[in-house]
């Protein structure tokens, strides 16, 4: 069986979040859960148990609220050896020229900014347990999409992911970008059954932090196969 890790996830509260917390507390891990919707993070804890998660209301996008949340995990479990970076949003408006830029300002906060800082909180922390820093970014990442703000977004994170995992070889740590293709979950108005389910990504995390430690698993890429 795995060693037991402690994983913080943001975005914790549905879909990818929510179900990367229930597959890894499954496999016998921790998980530290924050999100804005406390209600949601709750019912998470309550489902998972007490003895398996902690939740901390937060926005991702301010660093000092990230901050909180990790030195409530480190009371609740004594160690941090996973930091999943997973909020993010995407915008209505399509493109740039009929796009919104307050919608832009919101995406960017979240998308990169709440990345960079759930790095900068937790770093100094994976530094001490030899850990592991996740990403979500996207297959929106990995290609041109014409006129697409969120997929530039998500070239940052994949282009951020790329970056860290060198930064974190120096001390022996681990990065790992998850990039899937359209994932069905609440992020759509419309269900989309025959894309990607979040367990797909769960499952893709889980893969990543119970790989030998010799081995960083530097990149995940999922598709649905249709």
């Amino acid at each position: 069986m795995a060693k037991e890790k402690v994983v913080l996830i943001t975005g914790a509260s549905s879909g990818i979040g929510a179900m990367t917390a229930k597959i890894l507390v499954q496999n016998g891990h921790k998980v530290i859960l924050t999100a804005r919707r406390k209600e949601k993070l709750d019912e998470l804890v309550d489902y998972l148990g007490e003895e398996h998660a902690v939740a901390v209301q937060a926005d991702a996008t301010q660093m000092n609220e990230l901050t909180q949340v990790v030195q409530v995990g480190l009371k609740k479990f004594g160690r941090l050896d996973v930091a999943f970076a997973n909020a993010g949003m995407g915008v209505s408006s399509a493109g740039v020229e009929k796009g919104e830029p307050e919608q832009w300002d919101k995406m960017i906060q979240i998308n990169i900014n709440a990345l960079l800082y759930t790095a900068k909180v937790t770093l100094p922390h994976l530094r001490e347990s030899v850990g592991q820093f996740i990403i979500t970014s996207s297959a929106a990442g990995r290609r041109p999409i014409k006129g697409s703000v969120y997929g530039a977004t998500k070239w940052f994170a994949y282009g951020f992911g790329q970056n860290l995992v060198e930064e974190m070889q120096e001390w022996g740590g681990r990065c790992t970008t998850i990039a899937p293709g359209m994932v069905n979950t609440p992020f759509f108005d419309e269900a989309k059954p025959d894309k990607l389910s979040p367990v797909d990504v769960a499952d893709a995390v889980l893969f990543a932090i119970e790989a030998d430690e010799r081995n960083c698993v530097r990149e995940i890429f999922l598709m649905p196969t249709k």
